[in-house]
């Protein structure tokens, strides 16, 4: 009788999960997702003065606004004088510098009225020197041999390290994840580190998060294992690298073809691949885009939309803003106009309406048309749509034939509208670092 009591006991405890695939919401499949530091947004770095860009974002054509972490930072061994974002001080309450919960819940109403989406940055794998937990729950910490918390890396030394030995802090944990779900009605997260801490968690997360929503989950990691059952999106970082190589002419074309192909044969044909030319960490620590490709930041740019997978847009960036923002200080974002407003409107424009470039398992398919130049060649389709791309991922002018008879048909120029037919013999001209698109 023990027996069957201590088992019965067992499962209540510790439930059994029936994990499935990860089904991102519908409204994913042909979304642009742009991240959002509130800090540095606006002079004010207010929820209120961010939503006064709604609008704007809107006509840009943004679906998801991803918020860096919007919790209060631990004052305990900060770094710098405001902090890092990621040095989390309680999970279930807002960062006083950008004002109460009352503005962060008009704020997610008013980007669902804009229809729009919103995610927030979530860091499960630390936290700050000062959480409660660090009181509460001292047993939910990693400590070294002599009893002392810890950093989950030496340089991270503002945060300290949770242990998910602990099934508690699971629990913990997925509540407060479940928190602003229930109270403000967001719609996911992007998920900081998430391949430092066990994959079970995570899905166990979503089965839990799913019951209350589709949710949009996106994992700051870049492993097939990820998408299982947790996360919609994982970052290309290996993509990324490759176009920061091929500006120092350290790669080619031919690295982005075998990394595609790989990544197709490698993930499922449900999994979103996150595509950037910037974010809040490579801005910071490793420059602009245009400290790191140069004149090639544009045509890399318009790459990010054409290959499988959601682009990123890191805020800024459509106005062209060349500069590394600060990380733990107040350093503003200068807007001004700039032509990649328009280049990103047309960018979000075409992937929302031409199925060829959607994602996820409704992705279009991706033909590599061989060629014996430089010029990368990418023809995508989904049903009668069509997106053909042409790169000149060089620095010297090409200007040759093309042979093929994949590529024939009545198009229209992205850049000027205007009708183009190609034949299976043509004559093309592109400048260095330049790029043609062709879509129907």
């Amino acid at each position: 009788m023990k027996k069957y009591l201590s088992f019965f006991l067992l499962f209540i405890l510790f439930p059994q999960y029936n994990f499935s695939q990860p089904k991102a919401p519908f409204w994913a499949k042909n979304a642009t997702i742009y991240e959002v530091n509130i800090r540095q947004f606006t002079k004010e770095g207010t929820f209120k003065s961010f939503q006064q860009h709604l609008t704007r974002l809107k006509e840009l054509g943004v679906d998801i606004l991803w918020l860096m972490p919007i919790n209060p930072i631990g004052e305990l061994n900060r770094k710098g004088t405001l902090g890092s974002y990621y040095s989390i001080k309680d999970y279930v309450d807002v960062n006083p510098e950008f004002g109460t919960k009352e503005n962060f819940k008009t704020l997610v109403d008013e980007i669902h009225n804009q229809g729009m989406y919103i995610i927030i940055d979530w860091v499960a794998n630390h936290t700050a020197w000062d959480n409660k937990w660090v009181k509460t729950n001292p047993e939910f910490y990693t400590k070294d041999s002599s009893g002392n918390f810890i950093p989950p890396v030496p340089d991270w030394s503002d945060v300290i390290d949770l242990n998910y030995d602990n099934k508690e802090l699971w629990k913990e944990m997925i509540s407060a994840l479940e928190y602003w779900l229930n109270e403000f009605d967001i719609d996911g997260y992007r998920c900081d580190v998430a391949g430092m801490i066990p994959v079970e968690f995570w899905n166990e997360a979503r089965f839990e998060l799913d019951k209350m929503k589709p949710v949009f989950m996106l994992a700051e990691w870049d492993t097939p294992e990820m998408h299982k059952h947790a996360f919609d999106m994982t970052y290309d970082w290996d993509l990324h690298k490759i176009f920061n190589g091929i500006y120092l002419q350290e790669k080619n074309s031919n690295d982005i073809i075998k990394h595609i192909l790989k990544d197709l044969k490698n993930y499922p044909d449900y999994a979103y691949r996150m595509q950037f030319t910037s974010n809040h960490d490579e801005n910071s620590w490793n420059g602009t885009e245009f400290e790191r490709l140069g004149e090639a930041a544009e045509v890399f740019a318009v790459l990010t939309y054409i290959i499988p997978g959601m682009p990123l847009i890191y805020n800024g960036q459509e106005s062209g803003f060349n500069k590394r923002l600060e990380f733990f200080e107040k350093d503003s974002i200068i807007w001004q106009k700039n032509k990649y407003e328009k280049l990103y409107k047309n960018l979000n424009e075409l992937k929302d309406k031409n199925k060829a470039l959607w994602t996820g398992a409704k992705r279009g398919s991706i033909d590599f048309i061989n060629n014996d130049n430089d010029i990368l060649i990418i023809k995508r389709r989904y049903d009668e749509n069509e997106v053909i791309g042409f790169f000149n991922l060089t620095e010297k002018e090409i200007n040759t034939n093309i042979f093929s008879g994949k590529l024939t048909g009545t198009y229209n120029d992205f850049n000027t509208g205007e009708s183009i037919e190609l034949n299976n013999n043509f004559q093309l001209k592109l400048n260095p670092w330049s790029y043609k698109i062709y879509f129907k």
